[in-house]
């Protein structure tokens, strides 16, 4: 009796020490962005280079962070085991259904997450993409669509893993200049207060998609195209705030931390969920040149190298999702629409910020899997030998 005794509290204390053990390993590595550099990898193309490709290529750029707008199988299996942090979408057109029942909410959450993981590391789900401020048919289910989803991430106990959210356009926006004036359109704020009392509650972002190049395009005549893209420009002085902007998308994020503290929000931090430069376009798109989305896009890369945040949340890294991976095809409107890849559909670069296309990247890569691969097993058998270690320890003192 005494031996079995022993033999129990021995299996109870081997599991307790494994189970912290592992969960300390998790914490550490569980985030939902890594560093401040991400991309949209946007598919409305028939000529782009395979899911696989593509993780080539973003392995080669040191790319972790990569939101899509679906959650195509053959883009997560690809994912799988290369360590690149994913955000799935759920589109537009599946926000009603998702409104209206929790069963089709955990039934996607479910196929469409919960299936991938450990493999896939899916970070994040987007509820939609610039849902208020567009189509009005869809202002009234946002909410409820996303609280569904969280419920069905909690119900396979994944929300300390997997973050939900909404992407806004600047549509959201009113008096949005100087950046210290900014508030929520009015026509919107009865459907965005109650949204972002739920993300204030499950501590999610506030995202927006922020085009320089779209508000330049706008105003020419009155706007700097220096301060749109980084350079030396005098910028602006926001009186009201006593602040200076040196650049546009410094001056976007604090007009939304602006409309964020005017509702109450003020801890709510903001992620750029979009933002890029189109290398070309049509005969009224004069700014859209591979030599501005160039400027741009590198200049916006040093921007996020440092660290740092805005003059109104000095403290508040600044973190954003470059759109896109590819120029695509078939995506419609302007032509500018089909020309904000960093690469080509080819997988060459479509200008030189420093990353490299698809042909020289895919040797460089291979070795770099093979050798991160090696690095998670490595860290796989550390876990191991450390619950070992420990339960070592605990069965001398028995």
């Amino acid at each position: 009796m005494e031996w079995e005794m022993k033999s129990w509290r021995f299996f109870y204390r081997f599991l307790r020490v494994f189970f912290i053990v592992f969960a300390m390993n998790g914490s550490l590595t569980v985030q939902a962005f890594t560093g401040t550099y991400g991309i949209n990898y946007g598919r409305i193309a028939d000529n782009i280079p395979s899911p696989d490709e593509v993780v080539t290529l973003l392995r080669a750029a040191k790319i972790k962070n990569v939101r899509i707008y679906d959650a195509d199988h053959s883009v997560l299996e690809a994912f799988s085991g290369t360590g690149l942090e994913i955000v799935v979408g759920v589109p537009n057109g599946n926000l009603k259904d998702m409104n209206a029942s929790e069963d089709h909410a955990l039934s996607w959450v479910k196929e469409n997450v919960q299936s991938f993981l450990p493999g896939t590391h899916i970070r994040g789900i987007a509820v939609g993409n610039e849902v208020l401020g567009g189509d009005q048919e869809l202002w009234g289910v946002l909410l409820g669509a996303v609280k569904n989803v969280h419920k069905a991430l909690e119900k396979f106990h994944l929300t300390d893993l997997i973050q939900v959210s909404t992407a806004h356009s600047q549509a959201v926006f009113s008096n949005s200049y100087p950046p210290s004036s900014c508030i929520f359109n009015q026509n919107i704020a009865q459907y965005m207060k109650p949204l972002l009392e739920f993300f204030s509650e499950i501590h999610s972002p506030f995202c927006l998609n922020a085009y320089p190049f779209l508000d330049y395009m706008g105003d020419p005549a009155n706007i700097d195209i220096n301060y749109a893209l980084f350079q030396s420009t005098q910028g602006i002085y926001d009186t009201k705030a006593k602040l200076h902007y040196d650049n546009m998308l410094d001056a976007q994020i604090d007009a939304a931390y602006a409309a964020l503290e005017n509702s109450g929000f003020k801890k709510m931090e903001v992620i750029i969920t979009e933002t890029g430069w189109a290398s070309r376009g049509d005969e009224n798109e004069a700014a859209a040149t591979s030599t501005n989305a160039r400027t741009y896009n590198y200049n916006l890369r040093k921007r996020l190298a440092k660290k740092k945040g805005t003059p109104l949340r000095p403290k508040n890294v600044v973190k954003a999702y470059i759109f896109a991976v590819f120029n695509e095809n078939l995506k419609p409107g302007p032509t500018s629409e089909r020309n904000f890849g960093l690469f080509k559909a080819d997988g060459s670069i479509s200008y030189d910020i420093g990353f490299k296309g698809l042909k020289s990247s895919a040797a460089s890569s291979i070795l770099s899997l093979k050798k991160n691969r090696a690095q998670d097993w490595s860290a796989s058998y550390s876990l191991v030998f450390t619950a070992c270690a420990a339960v070592l320890l605990l069965f001398l003192k028995l």
